[in-house]
C-alpha cells in the first residue's frame, strides 16, 4: 500500500485492535458498522471477532436479533514485549477524549469469559 507521495502507508494499530476499539465503544454495534469504521470487509470483521472470541478477549450474547459483545477483563497483550500489560490500558487511552483520562465502559467488560 502506498500514499500519494509514493511511500508505503502504514498504521500503528492492527485490524484486530481497531475492531476491539469499535466494539468497546458500542458493545451492541453491528459487524457491518464495525467493518465500515475499520475500512475492511464484513467478512474480515467476522474472522477477527472469531479470533478474539477464540483467544478469550471477547464473548457475545444474543439480545433479540442482535449480538451484544463483552470484553473480558484482565486480558493481556499477546506479544512478549507487551505481555505484562492489560489491553484495557490501550482501550482506556483510545476511548477517552484527549486528556480526559476516560476509560472503557465497565458495562462492556466482564470479569470472566462468560457474558456479564
Amino acid at each position: 500500500m502506498s500514499d500519494s507521495s509514493g511511500g508505503r502507508q502504514w498504521t500503528f494499530l492492527t485490524n484486530h485492535a481497531r475492531v476491539l476499539v469499535v466494539i468497546a465503544r458500542d458493545p451492541g454495534v453491528r459487524l457491518r458498522d464495525v467493518a465500515a469504521a475499520c475500512e475492511v470487509t464484513e467478512r474480515t470483521v467476522q474472522a477477527i471477532v472469531a479470533d478474539l472470541e477464540e483467544a478469550g478477549y471477547l464473548t457475545h450474547a444474543r439480545e433479540g436479533r442482535r449480538n451484544r459483545y463483552h470484553l473480558a477483563s484482565g486480558m493481556r497483550f499477546r506479544h512478549p514485549l507487551e505481555g505484562d500489560y492489560e489491553i484495557t490500558g490501550l482501550l482506556d487511552l483510545l476511548l477517552g477524549a484527549p486528556g480526559d483520562g476516560g476509560s472503557v465502559s465497565r458495562a462492556a467488560v466482564t470479569d470472566g469469559v462468560g457474558a456479564a
